[in-house]
């Protein structure tokens, strides 16, 4: 939108108006030509901008993606780790509770050893009791 120049009456008198129109005309062809100067200048600057800002956003993009992989690589190992652990312990645990199992199964099979016993011996004391109150009469 460029601005037309106009002088005042006093100037085109002196001048005279075909070069007061002239000098008019060269004004706004210079406008005219540092606006285009300015809007090419503003459109290489923003195209300059975009380019470095695209280019930041690319490095920080890289930057990103090397910490998550670094990160998730370090969680994978860490998890792993956890996982083999883990698996360590719980077959520990369960070697741990077999060994409990099979000693508490012993004794148990030892104090019914004994139970048997004594239970063979109290019928052997009352089979001895009730054939000495028959044979005595």
């Amino acid at each position: 939108m460029p601005v037309t120049a106009k002088l005042s009456q006093a100037f085109y008198d002196r001048l005279g108006h075909p070069v007061a129109d002239e000098m008019v005309e060269w004004f706004n062809q210079v406008d005219a030509a540092y606006r285009t100067d300015l809007r090419e200048l503003n459109e290489l600057n923003f195209a300059r901008f975009d380019a470095k800002l695209e280019q930041r956003f690319a490095e920080s993009d890289l930057r990103m993606e090397k910490r998550f992989t670094g990160f998730s690589t370090a969680v994978e190992t860490r998890f792993t780790t956890f996982e083999v652990a883990l698996e360590r312990r719980f077959a520990e645990f369960s070697r741990d509770v077999d060994r409990r199992i099979n000693d508490l199964s012993l004794q148990l099979k030892e104090s019914q050893v004994v139970q048997m016993r004594w239970m063979i011996g109290m019928w052997v004391v009352q089979l001895a009791a009730i054939t000495g109150l028959l044979l005595r009469r």
